[in-house]
């Protein structure tokens, strides 16, 4: 029986909602209504009056917060250099995410770079990827003659829009690439399905997921291969540093060859075997010391998220009731999600009655931290207008999801320790902005 159902009748309903600017509903409006009120009596910032966060916390959103006990343990590499922790950190990752063969890598995009080899398909093979992604997930196809077909996103949730998807599929897609964007999970039940349906290969880009699940399943563990990254911003910050997962020992093998010289895990009878000591001509190791970073930031890992994602709700919930005012979320009660590096609302300026740029201004004055935060989108830069460097052109779409997420987002910071003052702070700024939002209009 398809598990498609909920996920996609939410995705349509609300990226159709979104687009049409919908109303909000009554009981939501009396809410707003009442905490708009708050600030009513007080003049914007923006206009000469007091600001509601006249000293922000700017140590709120500070990222990494290495320990003493991260110090420590590069101290003890630097006493005793070695390779061993990237083992580890590989065996403890499988068992972490649950998936049987992962390798690290000196980044995220070393870790793309081996899973579009890995999946050793013909030139010309297409990959249905969103545009809304940072460059790696899709620049590295150009060098095994894999062509990326643009795919729009939600503009709720900035995830993989599958019935847009359904649209754009050809006879050479091969494989489907979500991207599990700021934490928040794609809907991997539906995609799988289709793409078992259509015989196509399940891939991740799980950079931003480290501690996310869609029903129980770890982001990474649902497609045949993944990549996480630690670079960092993310939360698991190695510096530097990437990890790839794979279902299969094919997979591992030829993935592992191509930017590691030598051969420990890859199967005795694998036709790669014999390249030990020379590997395929790339060397994209670990650096040891990330390794050593990530072991010990890992043991803290499950409680940083949840006292993360339990911040950001106590934000959330009051803010998502103003008129207009969004977060992103995919609605769904069995998605463990995490936040990092932004917390990104949208706003919707005909049922808020304002602008966004004027929202944001305003909300500047206050002390918030907020951007009109427009993305790059992938298929509007010019390599993929570029023959030179393609197999063949990548089809160049209209994607209207993406382009209405950079047009109503605004990002906010997440903050990295607790910090109930800027918590309430930011809820005064955005509660005293909306009660003056006709005069910004």
């Amino acid at each position: 029986m398809s598990q498609t159902t909920d996920a996609a009748a939410y995705n349509e309903t609300s990226r159709r909602s979104f687009l049409k600017a919908t109303t909000i509903t009554a009981a939501g409006m009396a809410i707003a209504g009442h905490k708009s009120a708050a600030g009513a009596n007080e003049k914007l910032a923006v206009h000469g009056g007091p600001a509601a966060i006249p000293t922000p916390d700017t140590d709120a959103w500070r990222w990494p917060r290495y320990t003493e006990e991260d110090e420590q343990a590069v101290l003890n590499l630097l006493r005793s250099p070695g390779y061993s922790a990237n083992a580890a950190l590989e065996q403890e990752w499988c068992e972490h995410v649950g998936v049987p063969y992962s390798k690290s890598y000196c980044n995220g995009t070393s870790a793309l770079l081996s899973m579009f080899f890995a999946l050793n398909l013909p030139p010309g093979s297409e990959i249905m990827v969103p545009s809304y992604t940072f460059f790696a997930t899709i620049v590295p196809m150009r060098l095994f003659g894999l062509v990326p077909v643009f795919v729009d996103i939600n503009p709720r949730t900035l995830n993989f829009d599958l019935d847009d998807a359904k649209k754009r599929v050809t006879p050479n897609t091969r494989a489907v690439l979500p991207v599990h964007w700021i934490g928040l999970p794609c809907d991997m039940d539906a995609i799988c399905d289709w793409a078992k349906e259509k015989g196509l290969i399940v891939l991740e880009d799980a950079a931003h997921a480290q501690y996310a699940k869609i029903k129980g399943i770890h982001t990474g563990a649902w497609g045949e291969m993944a990549i996480f990254s630690y670079q960092m911003s993310k939360p698991l910050p190695g510096i530097e540093g990437g990890m790839g997962v794979y279902k299969t020992q094919e997979y591992f093998d030829r993935a592992t060859l191509l930017g590691h010289y030598d051969t420990p895990g890859v199967a005795d009878d694998s036709p790669y075997k014999k390249y030990n000591g020379t590997g395929l001509g790339t060397k994209t190791r670990m650096h040891p010391v990330a390794a050593e970073l990530l072991r010990v930031q890992m043991k803290g890992l499950k409680a940083r998220v949840e006292s993360g994602v339990a911040q950001t709700r106590r934000l959330n919930d009051v803010l998502t009731q103003l008129p207009g005012l969004y977060e992103q979320t995919s609605g769904r009660s069995d998605v463990q999600r995490l936040y990092y590096e932004w917390n990104m609302l949208f706003i919707d300026e005909k049922e808020a009655g304002v602008s966004r740029d004027a929202v944001v201004a305003a909300l500047k004055a206050e002390g918030v931290r907020a951007d009109a935060l427009s993305y790059r989108l992938q298929h509007k830069q010019p390599l993929y207008t570029e023959a030179e460097w393609w197999h063949h052109l990548p089809v160049i779409p209209e994607l209207p999801g993406s382009d209405t997420a950079n047009a109503t987002s605004i990002a906010l910071p997440y903050f990295t320790k607790e910090a109930p003052e800027m918590v309430e702070g930011y809820i005064k700024a955005f509660e005293k902005v909306w009660a003056h939002r006709s005069e910004l209009a």
